[in-house]
């Protein structure tokens, strides 16, 4: 599949938000990160779509997003939902997990995401 061009200005906030982590985001990352999660390749920060997803699986077309109390609100909740819809027109599966459910268990989260590429390969 040919790759989509990438704004310049969402390229440059793609490599700031890779070097300033949220807490969550590191923790995952660390899980993530030179295919430790069975061997799947995860990128973070990566620009698709015009968007800047906190970490995607190009092989199998899955987003993952880490929220913070900030999507809360009726405002986030509504943007959320139209990215995520475009995000899945495009054929991307996306994942959301609060940031908390990272922090308490990083291993349930890590099993969801695995349980979903099971999901996408079948």
């Amino acid at each position: 599949m040919p790759h989509a061009k990438i704004s310049t200005i969402n390229r440059i906030r793609a490599r700031r938000m890779r070097k300033v982590l949220t807490d969550a985001e590191l923790a995952l990352w660390n899980e993530l990160r030179a295919h430790r999660l069975m061997g799947l390749g995860f990128r973070r920060q990566m620009p698709i779509a015009g968007y800047i997803v906190d970490f995607a699986c190009p092989v199998y077309r899955l987003i993952v997003e880490l929220d913070g109390s900030q999507h809360a609100g009726d405002g986030s909740l509504r943007y959320d939902a139209v990215r995520t819809a475009r995000l899945e027109a495009d054929g991307w599966t996306v994942l959301r997990f609060w940031n908390d459910e990272v922090a308490a268990d990083v291993d349930g989260v890590c099993r969801h995401i695995l349980a979903t590429i099971e999901e996408i390969r079948s």
